[in-house]
């Protein structure tokens, strides 16, 4: 069943809940349901492509796959070799990008048959991964967001994120969402919503009850790690590392057009 469908048939299931962040830039949401997340995956990166969620996970044994959001088991079509740590994911152009921790290097995959394409380096260590149509953009655990040209896969651009305090540290899985970069911040409860057209940070996702749910569900469930959102529904999915639930929401569409 296409995954616009099964958001609506779904849709009916959720209930509010209200972001419990104390900035003037919190972007309120609704949860509308949950879906069923494997416990065993370290998630990071997240990505909805052609109606399907696609997971990459990290560890020892780290993996690409195609999640069923019905049992939240995932169909593995890439198992890395053990040396590597999967990091984030996008897909563009037909095309699915992997970047690995500190390893300096990244994968090229056919999106249809998961054939390796080719690989390319970077000299920073590698976190998040998302794109804006034109150019990857991969975070490194710094305030830095690099732009890479997907031609030479070469760095074309830095943006440095700040907010009102001053730098941003700690940038981790990514996404983009109708002009703006979504990026979790690593070992926090918190989604940024960034300009890139200037670094500066205009929103922020508290999401500190969902982490607490999925604690209470499962002890093990580890940080939060995991964004991909479905522009034809406006639905943001979120999850975590170890996570018994991937979270959709519905933000807030007055905020989220600031």
């Amino acid at each position: 069943m296409p995954f616009f469908i099964l958001i609506l048939l779904m849709a009916s299931c959720g209930r509010d809940n209200a972001s419990d962040a104390s900035t003037d830039i919190n972007i309120p949401y609704k949860l509308k349901t949950r879906w069923k997340h494997d416990t065993q995956a370290w998630t990071q990166g997240l990505v909805i492509h052609n109606g399907q969620l696609y997971e990459g996970t990290g560890q020892e044994n780290s993996w690409i796959g195609i999640v069923d959001i019905k049992t939240g088991r995932p169909d593995k079509k890439v198992v890395l070799d053990r040396e590597y740590f999967g990091e984030g994911i996008t897909i563009l152009n037909n095309k699915l990008y992997q970047l690995t921790w500190k390893h300096n290097i990244g994968f090229i995959y056919d999106v249809r048959t998961f054939e390796k394409l080719g690989e390319f380096t970077y000299e920073t260590e590698g976190w998040g991964l998302t794109h804006d149509g034109t150019n990857l953009i991969m975070s490194d655990g710094t305030e830095k967001l690099i732009y890479l040209d997907t031609t030479t896969l070469k760095p074309v651009r830095t943006l440095r994120v700040t907010d009102e305090r001053g730098i941003v540290t700690n940038l981790n899985e990514l996404e983009y969402m109708e002009g703006f970069i979504l990026a979790n911040q690593w070992e926090t409860n918190r989604v940024l919503k960034i300009d890139p057209s200037t670094g500066k940070v205009v929103g922020v996702l508290d999401l500190t009850p969902l982490a607490r749910d999925a604690k209470l569900e499962y002890s093990n469930s580890n940080v939060l790690n995991g964004i991909a959102y479905h522009p034809s529904t406006k639905l943001l999915i979120v999850t975590g590392k170890y996570w018994p639930w991937s979270y959709v929401l519905q933000l807030n569409q007055n905020n989220n057009e600031q």
